[in-house]
C-alpha cells in the first residue's frame, strides 16, 4: 500500500475511534476549540457584563477562547434560538436573563421553542432584586401608605416599566392584582430611559433593577420602599420584601445559562462546575458587590427547576392580567 494511502486509513481510524469514544471520554478534553457564548442582549448590559467577567476566567481554567456574541432582539428571543439550533456539542452557551420564563407565555404560539424542551439547563449564575421606589413628590414612606393611596386614588398614579415583558413590567402587574390596584403602566426603552423619567418626575413609581435604583437612592433623588426578592438583601438592608406585605410577591430578575438540548451530560457538569469556581473568584465577587448582584451557583437540576416554576408563575400573571405584546 502506498505511504499517502496508509495515511488516510490512519486519519480515517482516528476518526471514527473519536466518534465511538463514550460521552464522559470526550468531555475530558472539552473543550479543544473555542467556545461561543450568545448573550442575547446587547453589549455593556449586565447580561453582557457577567458573561465577559465569567468566561474570562474560564478562558484560564481551560486554556481556551471564550467568545462573547452578543445577538440582541425580542427580548432575548433571537439569540436563544440561535442556541437552540446550534449543534449540541459544548461549543454554544446561552446567558440570559428571567425573561425567558416570561417570554415562554408572553409570545405564546409564535415562539419557535420550548425552553424545558429545547434547551439544557447548566447553572443559575445569579440574581439581582427589583426595588419598589418612588418620586420624592409620592408622599408615601412604605409599600402600604402606597398601596392606600393608590386605592384612594384608583388610576391616578403611572408606573414606569422597562420594556414590555420585563421583570420590571411583571411586577407591576403583580402588583396590581395582588393589592386590586388600578394604576398606569408606561412603557420605556429600557432601564436607564425609565430611571430617567423616574427621576424627572415623569411617574410616580417603578420597579427598577438594584443596580440602577442605588446611586439614585443615595443622592435621595427617588425613595425606595422595598425589594422583591424572597428574603431582605444586604444591599438594602433596611427595606422590606414585598412578599412579607403581598404574599406570594417575588420577581427578580435572575441570569440562568443553557446548552442545546442533546449537549452530553459531562460536558455540562465540566461548564457547571466551571462557573462554580468563577463565581468564587475575587473579580467575580467584586463585580456582584458593585451591581448588586447575588451568586447562586447549584446544579443544572435546579435551574431546570427553577425555570420550570417560573414559566408557570409569570403565565399566571400575564394570563390574569391579560397580558399581550402591542
Amino acid at each position: 500500500m502506498k505511504a499517502r494511502n496508509l495515511s488516510g486509513v490512519v486519519v480515517l481510524i482516528s476518526t471514527v475511534a473519536a466518534l465511538a469514544l463514550p460521552a464522559h471520554l470526550l468531555a475530558q478534553s472539552y473543550p479543544v476549540k473555542p467556545v461561543r457564548v450568545v448573550v442575547p442582549f446587547p453589549a455593556g448590559g449586565g447580561t453582557d457584563i457577567q458573561a465577559r467577567v465569567l468566561f474570562k476566567d474560564l478562558q484560564e481554567q481551560f486554556k481556551q477562547v471564550f467568545i462573547v456574541d452578543n445577538r440582541p432582539g425580542a427580548s432575548g428571543l433571537i439569540g436563544a434560538d440561535l442556541v437552540v439550533n446550534a449543534p449540541p456539542d459544548g461549543y454554544t452557551i446561552l446567558l440570559t436573563t428571567a425573561t425567558l420564563a416570561i417570554n415562554t407565555t408572553l409570545y405564546g404560539d409564535t415562539m419557535k421553542f420550548h425552553p424545558l424542551k429545547n434547551l439544557v439547563p447548566v447553572i443559575q449564575v445569579s440574581t439581582t432584586p427589583l426595588v419598589l421606589i418612588v418620586h420624592p413628590s409620592v408622599p408615601a414612606k412604605s409599600p402600604k401608605e402606597l398601596i392606600e393611596l393608590a386605592r384612594r386614588k384608583p388610576g391616578i398614579f403611572n408606573a414606569a416599566i422597562n420594556v414590555p415583558g420585563s421583570t420590571s413590567h411583571m411586577s407591576s402587574e403583580m402588583l396590581k392584582q395582588l393589592a386590586g390596584l388600578r394604576f398606569t403602566t408606561v412603557p420605556y426603552k429600557g432601564g436607564n430611559v425609565s430611571m430617567v423619567a423616574m427621576v424627572g418626575g415623569e411617574v410616580d413609581f417603578q420597579f427598577a433593577e438594584g443596580l440602577l435604583a442605588a446611586p439614585q437612592i443615595k443622592a435621595a433623588r427617588v425613595r425606595a420602599l422595598a425589594v422583591t426578592t424572597p428574603k431582605p438583601v444586604a444591599f438594602f438592608p433596611d427595606l422590606p420584601t414585598m412578599d412579607s406585605i403581598l404574599p406570594g410577591f417575588v420577581s427578580d430578575n435572575w441570569f440562568g445559562m443553557y446548552m442545546p438540548a442533546g449537549t452530553p451530560k459531562d460536558i455540562v457538569a465540566t461548564i457547571n462546575t466551571a462557573i462554580g469556581k468563577a463565581l468564587e473568584t475575587r473579580e467575580v465577587r467584586a463585580l456582584f458587590e458593585r451591581d448588586a448582584l447575588i451568586a447562586v451557583g447549584g446544579t443544572p437540576e435546579d435551574l431546570g427547576a427553577h425555570l420550570k416554576r417560573e414559566i408557570a408563575r409569570y403565565a399566571e400573571v400575564i394570563r390574569k392580567g391579560n397580558i399581550t405584546l402591542q
